[in-house]
């Protein structure tokens, strides 16, 4: 059966992520890379046997400049490929999808961009089938990711009648050295409700949800306070049972040394994990409690890598490679060490 082709557009903290993933799949083929400087991260793309291809003819000319073997331009890649997903920064996927949609190519764009770049939203394990044979899909961000996969999981074997949830946010990526807060709190935004609800909601519609957020100055992971009052009256035992049910979601206890972010990334590192990856969204399962029908819970959010599995299985949902989501997301987990 012939290998679905890929074009990874931008290589940054999520598209350097995304192609290696991609290259794990014994049913997908990276062939090309678009970046636009030529950098070291151009040079590391190249080391590792994939094709560079150039954002514009001016990036052609500057990489081919600094001794860079370059293949083409983003249009020339676009010849080749099924399907692309494009991580760039914010609101450039949505400059880009006119040069998709007449070359006919199908496209997965990532949260930082509006949803109505997409025909859907998408968290895997909550609602594969709608992104099923679409042409444009959106990954939604890494927080939407991390509450849909909870939240999906919980909404799925009870009736929530409200979530409230805080998000205390990264200031930046470690390598983002001009960005984020050096010593403040920051309301990020200063009202309530957050844009993070409204996300949630294009995964998993109708919930009755409320966000608010704050920057804090630290580079690791997310942290969500979350909690949601069901219809009914809820057990510990049957929130760990439902959560349990996903690979993509992991707990920790703070009695085993899990008493901080800092900690998740080390056991990450600990594991062999590259770069420290964590894609599973990690509940800490001593900060569980119900009372009633209240759920009470903390969460951390890996923002480099949680949106990861979530790309390769939008791929096989828009080229229709797997149309059973349980499959994509089993032979995903498999080739990232999630199982």
């Amino acid at each position: 059966m012939p290998k679905v082709r890929v074009g990874l557009v931008g290589y940054g903290t999520i598209g350097k992520r995304v192609v290696e993933a991609v290259n794990k799949q014994p049913d997908m083929q990276v062939v090309g890379v678009v970046k636009t400087k030529p950098d070291f991260f151009a040079q590391i793309l190249l080391s590792k046997g994939f094709e560079l291809y150039a954002a514009s003819r001016e990036s052609f000319e500057s990489m081919s400049k600094a001794g860079l073997e370059v293949k083409g331009v983003l249009e020339e890649l676009l010849t080749k490929c099924d399907v692309v997903v494009d991580c760039t920064p914010e609101g450039t996927g949505a400059k880009n999808k006119p040069l998709y949609e007449r070359a006919r190519v199908k496209a997965i764009f990532q949260g930082g961009e509006k949803r109505d770049v997409a025909e859907a939203s998408f968290v895997a394990e909550v609602n594969y089938q709608e992104a099923l044979d679409k042409t444009f899909v959106r990954v939604v961000s890494c927080n939407t990711t991390g509450l849909s996969r909870t939240l999906g999981r919980l909404n799925a074997e009870f009736e929530i009648k409200k979530v409230r949830a805080t998000i205390i946010r990264r200031g930046a990526d470690p390598v983002e050295t001009k960005r984020g807060p050096i010593n403040a709190l920051i309301p990020n935004p200063p009202h309530i409700p957050s844009h993070h609800g409204p996300d949630v909601q294009t995964v998993i519609h109708d919930l009755p949800i409320v966000t608010s957020a704050v920057i804090a100055p630290t580079t690791l992971m997310h942290l969500h306070v979350v909690n949601v009052e069901f219809a009914q009256k809820v057990t510990k035992d049957g929130v760990i049972d439902a959560l349990s049910r996903s690979k993509r979601i992991r707990f920790v206890d703070s009695s085993n040394g899990f008493d901080s972010t800092a900690s998740i990334i080390e056991f990450a590192r600990d594991l062999g994990r590259a770069r420290g990856d964590v894609p599973e969204v990690v509940v800490w399962r001593d900060s569980l409690t119900v009372m009633d029908n209240e759920l009470y819970y903390m969460q951390a959010v890996h923002q480099e890598s949680i949106v990861v599995p979530e790309n390769v299985d939008a791929i096989r949902a828009v080229t229709g490679l797997e149309r059973e989501a349980a499959r994509s997301i089993s032979l995903t987990n498999k080739t990232l060490g999630l199982e």
